[in-house]
Parts: structure tokens; C-alpha cells; sequence
């Protein structure tokens, strides 16, 4: 067996993903990362964005939508402190056109500093969502 790399996904509620993988691919801040058992140890910030595990290289790899977080590759393996992960099979297209319209609405009719916070944040993941929902 090909070498591996342990990952683990920990989202604020629980361990989502805990598996040895062949190679890992992260939605970085500065554009997305490749990562190799034996990869260089490094920390960094998640875009909202796809991350792909690839535990077998002759299998797809599994896929989840990340709302944003970190990374830590150190000598152990990957770890992704994910502020949210979305299972791209259960979004329904439809609804997260209304959910983007809808808080496309409440920018625009923010009241005070907090309302505009949250309609901003939710447009920041929910815009990158909706194009990998239509490349599928």
C-alpha cells in the first residue's frame, strides 16, 4: 500500500473525518494546496471552498464544502479546524438560490452594523457554494 497521511476534520460541534489518506486537498486563503504524506510542516487560513480526500488514489475522492477555518500539516498528519462543512449531495440548488436572494435583501436593508456582519458573512460562503453546485 501507497504511504499515507492521517487527516482528521473537526468541525466546533465534533470530529467529522478521522482516515488515512493518500493526498489531501485544502481550499487555502492564497488558492487551493495539495497535501503528501511527508508534506512540510505549515498552518494556514481556509477559504470558504471544496475540500477533497483522496483516502485510496484509485477511488473519487470525498467531498465536502467548507464554510471556512484552518489547516495544520505538521509531522502527525493534517488537521482542518473547519468553521462549517456541507455535504454537497444534501444542498438542494434551489433553496440556496433563495437563501442567497434573501440575504442579498438583508444587505441591503441592514439596519446597524451587526445585520450588515451577518448578511455579508452569509453571502461570503454562500456565493462560492452556488458556482461549485453549478460546475457539478
Amino acid at each position: 500500500m501507497a504511504e499515507q497521511i492521517h487527516f482528521e476534520l473537526v468541525s466546533p460541534e465534533r470530529l467529522l473525518m478521522d482516515v488515512e489518506a493518500a493526498h489531501v486537498i485544502v481550499p487555502g486563503s492564497e488558492g487551493e494546496f495539495g497535501v503528501l504524506p511527508g508534506h512540510a510542516p505549515f498552518m494556514s487560513t481556509l477559504r470558504p471552498g471544496m475540500i477533497s480526500v483522496f483516502e485510496d488514489e484509485s477511488q473519487p475522492p470525498k467531498k465536502l464544502f467548507l464554510k471556512g477555518g484552518f489547516v495544520e500539516v505538521n509531522a502527525k498528519g493534517i488537521v482542518v479546524l473547519a468553521e462549517d462543512s456541507i455535504d454537497l449531495d444534501t444542498v438542494d440548488a434551489a433553496q440556496l438560490d433563495q437563501d442567497i436572494k434573501n440575504a442579498t435583501e438583508d444587505l441591503e436593508l441592514a439596519k446597524d452594523a451587526l445585520a450588515l456582519q451577518r448578511a455579508e458573512a452569509k453571502l461570503a460562503w454562500m456565493g462560492p457554494l452556488r458556482e461549485i453546485i453549478r460546475q457539478a
